[in-house]
């Protein structure tokens, strides 16, 4: 059997609470990982009519 290879695959995206971006992934074989984006001196964006 030849060697693996990861194939990350976008599970999720969210944002915590803190107002980072979260984002997962996961391979066919069960590993996952999870990125998390900070956004410095922004405050984040409301939807209009909020």
């Amino acid at each position: 059997m030849g060697q693996h290879v990861h194939v990350r695959l976008r599970d999720g995206m969210d944002v915590s609470a803190a107002g980072e971006l979260v984002e997962t992934y996961r391979c066919r074989c069960g590993s996952t990982w999870t990125e998390i984006y900070q956004v410095e001196g922004r405050e984040p964006d409301a939807l209009p009519g909020t």
